[in-house]
């Protein structure tokens, strides 16, 4: 055979081994059942907390979340303040920790040289694993000192003329909490947007700089746009877990049901009042209360994630028109 002729001959790919007739069945049906069983389970937790809650849905209802008075030895049970709460310190954590992780991010997939990016990487992802009882701790030991000493006195004289940074500070209250939420999440966002950031294609860099951009440009205009809906992924899991995290926020929020409008008085979120209250709690009532109070923060999580979801179905939708 002449060297030509082996030069134009195509090569053949190597064959992955086909499954056998019985074996495709039965992998389809094993991931079938898998698809089945996580849906029966959430189905199955969502009727367990519904029926577990309804003595307190039949007899206190909707009128729970137009009250924000918590009186169980009177049999009040008003839950707006720990909505309340649960908004805030979220909101807090999120607008803290949202642009941060996605800076460091971007710091460490795009600027950073490799030798220096993997290592800190590491480390925040090393930092996503400690056990949120440890970020209590240092929160109330740590953070609540120099938030009361250093960064609330500060807030006041700069900002103090607005209601949100008003009033007496303890150094324990909801922008305490929602400042270690933002601790916490940090990880979550950079660890996850970092690999957003990864997986854009070599092609969307070279173009722009290959038109005269900046490093500053690239990251952007071709960079970001491209990456936006991991980007929304990673704030939703952030803000999932902000509004669920019970222990840490219930060392540094103070525990208070009630409503005020300064960042600096103590509150209550709806998870916290579930491990501070549910060992003490006494009657049907009081019991069937907060397992509706956790079934209003299953809901709410549900919806979070819906919604996060359209979102994200929407920016792809369009960025495939634009193309």
């Amino acid at each position: 055979m002449s060297l030509s002729a082996s030069a134009t001959t195509p090569v053949t790919a190597r064959r992955r081994p086909q499954l056998t007739g019985l074996g495709d069945p039965i992998i389809l049906g094993s991931f079938t059942l898998a698809a089945w069983l996580v849906l029966l389970l959430v189905a199955a937790l969502f009727i367990t907390l519904v029926i577990a809650a309804w003595p307190a849905i039949k007899t206190v209802g909707l009128t729970s979340l137009q009250s924000a008075t918590w009186d169980p030895n009177s049999n009040k049970f008003g839950v707006l303040s720990f909505i309340y709460g649960t908004i805030v310190t979220s909101a807090i954590a999120l607008v803290l920790a949202g642009p941060i992780g996605i800076g460091a991010a971007l710091l460490l997939a795009e600027v950073a040289p490799k030798r220096l990016a993997t290592p800190v990487a590491l480390l925040i992802e090393l930092l996503a694993a400690v056990p949120s009882v440890v970020f209590g701790i240092w929160g109330l030991y740590v953070l609540a000192p120099v938030m009361r000493t250093v960064v609330e006195p500060a807030l006041q004289r700069w900002l103090g003329f607005l209601p949100l940074f008003q009033g007496m500070y303890y150094g324990i209250g909801m922008l305490t909490a929602g400042v270690l939420l933002a601790i916490m999440v940090l990880p979550t966002v950079t660890a996850i947007s970092r690999d957003i950031f990864e997986a854009v294609p070599r092609d969307q860099r070279e173009a722009m700089l290959a038109l005269g951009s900046t490093k500053w440009e690239m990251l952007t205009r071709a960079v970001i746009p491209y990456a936006r809906s991991g980007i929304i992924g990673a704030l939703v899991l952030a803000l999932g877990r902000a509004l669920g995290e019970a222990m840490a926020v219930t060392m540094v929020i103070g525990n208070k049901p009630a409503i005020a409008l300064s960042l600096f008085a103590p509150g209550y979120t709806m998870a916290s009042v579930l491990a501070n209250e549910f060992t003490e709690a006494t009657g049907q009532q009081y019991v069937a209360m907060l397992i509706g109070i956790g079934s209003m923060l299953f809901i709410l999580s549900m919806i979070l994630n819906v919604f996060a979801r359209l979102l994200v179905l929407s920016v792809a939708g369009a960025r495939g028109a634009r193309r």
